[in-house]
C-alpha cells in the first residue's frame, strides 16, 4: 500500500494546516513584537555541527545520511536549538544580547513517546549574552504569552533549578560514576532506591544526602515549596541562588499557574540552571520545554549565556478545542465581468474565503450555511441559505 505514510509520521488536512499556520504566525508576530528576530537553519548540516557540544545528547534521535556531494555524513537535525545557537555564535558574532526566534520542521529518528510525532514542527525564542534571571524572566513571560496565543485551556507550567541538584550532588561528593544512577532516581522520583543509595554515603555526607531525598518531596504550590526547601536545604550559595531565582520566575507570571519540582532534572545534561515545562491537562507529555543552558555555543568557538524555550505547534494544535471551519462564499465564474471581480476583491480584502467557481464545478462545501455571491436588484450581495 504506497499511500501508507511510516511510523509516527501524519499528513495535516486542510483544517488543521491552516490552525498551524495561523498559530505560528500569531506566535511570530509576537517574538517579533518583543524585539526577536527571526532566523531559519537548514534542515540538513553535516553531523559533526548538529551534535557538537550540547547537540550530542541527540545522536539516537538523529537520522543521518550520506552526502553525494562531498561524501561526508549528514545529519537530517532533530532540534532546532544548536542550529540558533550556531547561528549566534558564529554567523552573529554580536557583543552584548542577542534575541532569536525560529520556526521550522525536525525529524527524529524515533518519536519522543507513544502520542508523539516524528516530525514536529518547533517554534521557539532564544536569548544569547546575558547571564542574570532577568532574561529567564523574559523568556517565561513569552513562553506564557504564547500559551495565551493559542487559547489552551486550563495549562500550567512546572519550574526548576537544575543547578540545586549538582550543587547537592558535588557538596556531597558523590563519585562521578553515580551521577547518572543519582539522576535518574531523581528524575523518576523512586524514594526507595534513592533512600537505598543515600545510605551508603558516610557519615559525614549525611546531611547532603538527606536533603537529596527531600528533593522528590519538594514540588507543588511555589512559596509553600520554597519555603520548605529553605528550611531543610543545607545553605550553600548555589542552593541559595537558584531558590531565589524560582522565586523570582514564580512571581514574575502571577496571574498564570505556576507551580515548582525540585525533582524535574528534564534535560539535566543540557541545561545549566532553570528549567520549565508546559503541561496541559489530560496529556502526559510536556507542551512547551525550555530553560537556561550557558555556554551552549562553546563548541562553535564562542560560549554565551543563554536561556530559551521551543514547542511543537502540531502537538498543540492537536490539543486545542475543535473549530468549525471558516465558511466560504461561492461566486459564479466572472468571465471577465468587471463588477463580480471587484466585489470578490473587496471580500477577500475583507479576511473572506471567496471561491470562485470554474465552469461547471459544483460547491463542495459542509453541511450548514451555504453563503453566495449573486446578483440582486443590480448589485453583488451575499446570499445565505441553508443546505
Amino acid at each position: 500500500m504506497n499511500w501508507l505514510l511510516p511510523e509516527y509520521l501524519a499528513d495535516a488536512l486542510p483544517l488543521e494546516a491552516a490552525r498551524i499556520e495561523a498559530l505560528r504566525r500569531q506566535m511570530l508576530d509576537g517574538f517579533a513584537r518583543h524585539g526577536f528576530e527571526l532566523v531559519t537553519p537548514p534542515l540538513v548540516e553535516y553531523l559533526e555541527s548538529l551534535l557538537t557540544g550540547a547537540g550530542q545528547d541527540l545522536s539516537l534521535s538523529t537520522c543521518k545520511l550520506a552526502d553525494a556531494f562531498s561524501g561526508r555524513m549528514l545529519g537530517v537535525r532533530a532540534d532546532m536549538t544548536p542550529q540558533v545557537a550556531r547561528i549566534d555564535a558564529h554567523l552573529l558574532n554580536r557583543e552584548g544580547v542577542t534575541r532569536l526566534c525560529y520556526c521550522g520542521s525536525v525529524l527524529r529518528a524515533r518519536p519522543e513517546s507513544l502520542l508523539s510525532s516524528r516530525e514536529p514542527l518547533q517554534i521557539g525564542a532564544e536569548i544569547y549574552g546575558y547571564a542574570g534571571a532577568e532574561a529567564d524572566i523574559e523568556i517565561l513571560r513569552l513562553l506564557v504569552d504564547a500559551l495565551r496565543r493559542a487559547a489552551l485551556p486550563d495549562c500550567c507550567v512546572d519550574l526548576g533549578h537544575v543547578g540545586l541538584f549538582r550543587a547537592l550532588f558535588r557538596a556531597a561528593r558523590i563519585e562521578a560514576a553515580a551521577e547518572e544512577t543519582l539522576f535518574g532516581l531523581l528524575q523518576n522520583k523512586d524514594v526507595p532506591a534513592l533512600t537505598a543509595f543515600c545510605a551508603g554515603l558516610s557519615a559525614e555526607r549525611t546531611l547532603f544526602g538527606a536533603a537529596l531525598m527531600a528533593l522528590p518531596q519538594l514540588y507543588g504550590d511555589p512559596k509553600t515549596v520554597l519555603a520548605k526547601a529553605r528550611a531543610c536545604l543545607p545553605a550553600l550559595p548555589e542552593v541559595d541562588a537558584a531558590l531565589e531565582t524560582l522565586a523570582r520566575l514564580a512571581n514574575a507570571v502571577p496571574d498564570f499557574p505556576v507551580s515548582i519540582d525540585l525533582a524535574d532534572l528534564r534535560g539535566y545534561h543540557y541545561h545549566s540552571g532553570a528549567v520549565f515545562a508546559a503541561y496541559a491537562p489530560g496529556h502526559p507529555a510536556a507542551v512547551a520545554l525550555g530553560g537556561r543552558y550557558d555556554g551552549v555555543g562553546g563548541s562553535f568557538g564562542r560560549a554565551r549565556p543563554a536561556t530559551g524555550f521551543s514547542l511543537d505547534l502540531r502537538e498543540l494544535v492537536r490539543l486545542l478545542p475543535p473549530i468549525a471551519a471558516q465558511a466560504v462564499i461561492f461566486a459564479p465564474y466572472g468571465g471577465g465581468d468587471p463588477e463580480l471581480a471587484a466585489a470578490i476583491r473587496r471580500l477577500r480584502d475583507a479576511g473572506e474565503r471567496v471561491v470562485e467557481r470554474l465552469p461547471g464545478e459544483t460547491e463542495n462545501a459542509a453541511q450548514g450555511e451555504v453563503r453566495r455571491l449573486a446578483r440582486q436588484d443590480g448589485n453583488w450581495t451575499i446570499l445565505t441559505t441553508k443546505d
